[in-house]
């Protein structure tokens, strides 16, 4: 089933999948006066469980707002959000914390990393603040599940910046989270590290190792987007277009797209 919207409208989506996260006549707005843009404008987006949904668009159209609010980092001003069963949209800060500890993933463009502790340990972190043992086993498979079995004991400053990512990205794992946001997973990377991920990626959504997970992923890269179940396309915070599967057009046609939308062609 593919995710559902009506571009512009702020009617519900309807699946007849169980929806992992669903977003109703989203609109968010930043500054004030004169100076107010707005960045998500009546956006409804539902992306059942276990489907892989990439976010593409011009730049500042939108994705990393949306990405955002559907994972509860930032508020709506206007319309709902449902994420693993909750309704988040006037959760609190509390509630919000818990969830992201023990539902949600979220790789950040900007690593998040920190600086004092070892690959290994921020990839711990996770668990440690949902107040679980540290198991030493599972962090350093979900660090070789990026291909940093061998970089445990290293600390950011001594990565570089991809294997800075792919560390980030075993973070976002390691508690095999329901949904998995990632915010350009693949930017800092190079080819064969992003075939890692992307291929790490494509198993979860899969279901290879458990039950199947649902990643929704904002990327500006046709490869990437072209490796996911669907891509869904926004300009001037609005859903535009998507396309229910990219892989039958391969990275050629996602660009062509993507192409078409920022012309208006």
């Amino acid at each position: 089933m593919s995710a559902a919207f009506e571009p512009g409208t702020g009617a519900s989506a309807t699946v007849t999948d169980e929806i992992a996260v669903r977003i109703t006549g989203g609109t968010k707005a930043y500054g004030a006066g004169g100076a107010r843009v707005r960045a998500l404008s009546e956006v409804s987006l539902a992306v059942p469980v276990g489907r892989w949904v990439a976010i593409m668009g011009p730049s500042g159209s939108g994705k990393s707002t949306l990405l955002h609010c559907l994972a509860g980092l930032e508020r709506l001003d206007a319309g709902r959000v449902v994420l693993a069963g909750h309704d988040v949209t006037r959760a609190d800060d509390k509630t919000l914390t818990r969830l992201r500890r023990s539902e949600i993933g979220f790789v950040f463009q900007n690593f998040n990393l920190v600086a004092a502790l070892s690959a290994e340990a921020n990839v711990a972190l996770p668990l440690r603040l949902a107040g679980h043992r540290r198991d030493r086993a599972v962090v350093r498979r979900a660090l070789a599940q990026v291909g940093l079995g061998d970089r445990a004991r290293h600390r950011p400053a001594q990565l570089s910046g991809g294997q800075q990512q792919r560390v980030a990205i075993a973070r976002a794992i390691v508690t095999a989270p329901q949904v998995l946001f990632a915010d350009e997973p693949t930017g800092a990377l190079d080819t064969a590290s992003g075939r890692t991920v992307l291929d790490l990626m494509r198993a979860m959504a899969d279901g290879r190792s458990g039950a199947p997970q649902t990643i929704v992923m904002v990327t500006h890269d046709p490869v990437a987007a072209a490796q996911a179940d669907e891509v869904v396309f926004l300009r001037d915070g609005v859903l535009a277009d998507r396309l229910p599967d990219p892989a039958s057009c391969g990275a050629a046609g996602v660009a062509r797209r993507l192409a078409a939308l920022e012309t208006g062609s």
